[in-house]
């Protein structure tokens, strides 16, 4: 039996998953991090034990969380759930576990269970991609999970795209996760006259709706979309592109953003896959499952 731990800013998920991938057992709380690391510590602990006394055994546990350790401190980094940032997560949840436990980026744990048994099953070559509040990414080549020298992989949200665009709050300037996030999207239809009360689904409504602006806004989306997504599919040439998080549920990016991508890759011909999940919510909870293999007879 698998633990696995979906850290979230505002809820934890956790789940038992049995030797198959069949989820058995589902627990949800508030994340409490308004009260502290401590507190979060606390709250994890506690969904382990509850999900361990249901099950009547010890089980492996994989937590995926908002941002990542660091390769040289072991520190947690470019969290947004900030109380965790600069923490040692996992030598301090290893101490209140009594076990060891794997811990990896959100996007990579989603990455890894599209790979496994998702959209991208049967692919060896894997990019999972996130695109909500931020934009991260995840690969995985031969049903392996690759976090990287330093535990940066995947991260394309943070390239460059636009010299002068948006500010990011990495500190740099147009970075693709100001472009083409749900914050970014919403922020260049403000720019370009919309209404500062619509949200990100008010957009998508006003765009089939033929309103101008909203439909010159996913137009740019579709533009920095492919721009950036071509980078990846120039580096990695990976077998299939698995779409996450909220915009994944743009239809015009898996036909007007692969276009644009079709664009900027550097080859004679495009053969580069894009798609939607197929594990929706739960895909980053099954991926902190997996991070542990199933045990074999």
């Amino acid at each position: 039996m698998r633990i696995g731990i979906d850290l979230g800013g505002t809820k934890t998920e956790a789940i038992v998953m049995d030797h198959d991938g069949a989820i058995i057992a589902r627990e949800r709380q508030p994340t409490p991090q308004a009260d502290g690391y401590d507190a979060v510590l606390g709250n994890i602990t506690a969904l382990v034990a509850e999900l361990e006394t249901r099950m009547n055994q010890r089980c492996s546990v994989g937590i995926g969380t908002p941002g990542s350790l660091s390769a040289s401190t072991g520190l947690l980094k470019n969290s947004n759930t900030v109380c965790l940032n600069g923490k040692p997560l996992k030598t301090d949840l290893e101490s209140r576990l009594r076990r060891c436990i794997r811990v990896e980026n959100d996007a990579n744990c989603f990455a890894l269970s599209e790979a496994l048994d998702g959209a991208g099953q049967g692919h060896d070559c894997v990019f999972g991609v996130i695109m909500g509040t931020g934009v991260g990414g995840g690969i995985v080549f031969h049903q392996q999970l690759h976090s990287g020298a330093q535990h940066i992989a995947g991260e394309w949200g943070h390239n460059p795209l636009i010299p002068d665009g948006p500010p990011c709050y990495c500190g740099r300037r147009g970075c693709v996760e100001t472009l083409i996030s749900g914050p970014g999207v919403v922020a260049d239809y403000r720019a370009l006259g919309g209404e500062h009360s619509n949200d990100l689904p008010d957009i998508v409504d006003a765009a089939k709706n033929g309103d101008a602006i909203a439909t010159a806004a996913l137009n740019n989306l579709y533009l920095h979309f492919g721009r950036a997504i071509a980078s990846v599919i120039n580096l990695l040439d990976p077998d299939i592109i698995v779409l996450g998080g909220g915009l994944s549920n743009i239809p015009g990016l898996y036909t007007a953003g692969a276009e644009q991508a079709k664009k900027h890759v550097f080859n004679d011909e495009y053969r580069s896959t894009i798609v939607a999940n197929k594990n929706g919510d739960s895909a980053g909870v099954r991926g902190a499952a997996q991070l542990w293999p199933a045990a074999t007879d």
